[in-house]
């Protein structure tokens, strides 16, 4: 199952294993059994401290347990199960979950361990994934590490492929869904810090405490996507303290399957870069405050003086010039039926939500390059897929539409103005829509809906302080300047067109570059800058 290249990688990494670790599968006779069991097999084959036993007794068949027997010089380690064969996205999981098991301490920081070794109370997780969701590695490899570090803590990863009648009891319509002693506990991406301030209710505050206490930045950026990054990396190569404060690291990018338009990276997908960005500015002397959410911009109240960004937890952060860099979201339908059914049916990520709509009927609402693409992949999945337009063109690349075109269980629906998804309760049933010329009503049967009708900036915090264009983007002029004096934006929230990764970073670079020469000017003596 592993090609040569891959085994002797895995090969490389086993050997940094100082325990024991042995993978007990349940299996039958089932061709995702023998599957399953030769991957284990083959991977057992690669180290002297891995073994197979097939004796497993797991309510999931088929499945695998991940242990470290108990010897002598540690302790045995269990609790970490895969009820899937994690290849795709999830095979990183299954080396990260192996090595942890057998000795490779997680990178996760000390003050995240010492939190996630003082739980004290028996926690068993349950995450539904699928094998092409870029989203649910994260998830999954957060609890599979913390079930390593904490013995009353167990984590099982569940293909949702594999286990359909869980999927259909539970009703579970979007991955990654995270279930925590039976019940339900969150859904979507989250970080192995969001996970453990869930549980540890006093994080937040402490968390708050520790930002509050901060001295005042020279640059201090608002964002982590590719636009926060670059201003970071910039700022801070100039020498000054340099701040960046986001929701996530990544932004958007996270949520992006395969990007191919990075000038000399040929392809990438978006978790990847969003990591590569990561890395990039810890190589920097950067405070990196990480699950903060902006909620007020505060500018400074004389030339030269400290703006304040005040955040959901009630901290605040004061710098003398501030880089806006908070991206975009999905946009809504903003249609009945769409917040009902939210992960009921209603969805925004192909990849993610895809494998759990197959042989059904879907929608793809949007008829621009990321719904044509959608439709594309969700048509080699689903029984079918009706793609609706607004307009009476698609606005896609000419090769996306033949392509389109192509596949014989797609249909495209012009000027269709979507009225309501509509629904039993518990999950989507159809969609209705509106023919535009003729004023028609329709109602489409089916069971998902994926949204892709492009983005929206992230200005609702800021409305009343900076100047925003009619769509609600910051408007920036050709320095990243706002209509605020020390403050900067960059990124997918402004103005500057084309919203393409590229751009978002070198827009970052401008900002940083701009606050820079703002910093100089406003801290120079009168005189000095009458000769600049």
């Amino acid at each position: 199952m592993l090609n040569e290249q891959l085994s002797s990688q895995l090969k490389s990494h086993l050997a940094s294993l100082t325990h024991d670790v042995e993978f007990v599968a349940s299996l039958d006779d089932s061709a995702k059994a023998t599957e399953m069991r030769d991957l284990l097999e083959q991977i057992a084959g690669l180290a002297d401290r891995v073994s197979l036993r097939t004796d497993g007794t797991s309510a999931r068949v088929p499945s695998f347990e991940i242990k470290r027997p108990a010897s002598g010089d540690a302790d045995m380690i269990e609790g970490v199960e895969f009820a899937a064969i994690p290849l795709g996205h999830e095979f990183t999981s299954l080396v990260l979950a192996i090595l942890q098991v057998g000795g490779v301490v997680p990178k996760i920081g000390d003050d995240t361990i010492a939190q996630i070794r003082a739980i004290d109370r028996d926690l068993a997780f349950e995450t539904y994934m699928s094998l092409s969701c870029q989203n649910c590695p994260d998830v999954v490899q957060a609890l599979n590490a913390m079930s390593v570090i904490n013995p009353r803590i167990s984590h099982v990863a569940i293909d949702g492929s594999l286990f359909k009648d869980e999927v259909e009891e539970r009703q579970i319509m979007a991955v990654p869904n995270v279930f925590l002693n039976g019940e339900p506990f969150d859904q979507g991406r989250m970080t192995i810090d969001q996970i453990v301030g869930k549980l540890d209710t006093g994080a937040e505050a402490r968390m708050a405490d520790e930002i509050d206490a901060k001295d005042p930045f020279d640059v201090l950026v608002v964002g982590g996507g590719p636009a926060g990054a670059a201003s970071a990396v910039y700022a801070a190569r100039k020498g000054i303290r340099t701040g960046i404060a986001t929701e996530r690291f990544g932004g958007q990018v996270l949520d992006t399957m395969g990007i191919e338009n990075l000038i000399s990276v040929p392809k990438t997908e978006g978790p990847k870069l969003a990591a590569a960005l990561e890395t990039h500015v810890r190589e920097y002397d950067v405070d990196i405050m990480n699950l903060q959410l902006a909620e007020r911009l505060v500018p400074a109240s004389e030339p030269g003086g400290l703006t304040t960004v005040e955040l959901a937890n009630g901290a605040k952060l004061e710098a003398r010039t501030v880089v806006l860099s908070t991206g975009a979201r999905w946009r809504n339908m903003n249609v009945p039926g769409e917040q009902e059914y939210r992960n009921k049916g209603v969805t925004y990520c192909p990849h993610c939500d895809g494998p759990l709509f197959a042989g059904k009927r879907v929608a793809v609402i949007g008829g621009g390059n990321s719904g044509v693409e959608a439709a594309i992949d969700l048509a080699g999945i689903v029984g079918h897929v009706t793609l609706l337009e607004f307009m009476d063109e698609l606005r896609a690349d000419e090769v996306l539409q033949r392509k389109l075109r192509s596949l014989p269980n797609v249909d495209v629906v012009l000027n269709a103005m979507t009225t309501e998804v509509i629904g039993d309760g518990s999950k989507v049933t159809g969609l209705a829509y509106t023919d535009r010329p003729t004023d028609e009503q329709h109602v489409l049967e089916l069971d998902g809906v994926f949204v892709q009708i492009g983005l929206l900036p992230n200005t609702e915090w800021l409305a009343g302080t900076v100047e925003l264009s009619e769509r609600g983007e910051i408007v920036v002029d050709d320095h990243g300047r706002t209509s605020v004096p020390g403050v900067f934006a960059a990124g997918d929230v402004t103005t500057v067109p084309y919203k393409q990764i590229v751009i978002s970073m070198g827009q970052g670079a401008t900002a940083a570059l701009s606050a820079f020469d703002h910093l100089i000017r406003t801290s120079a003596p009168e005189a000095e800058l009458a000769t600049v």
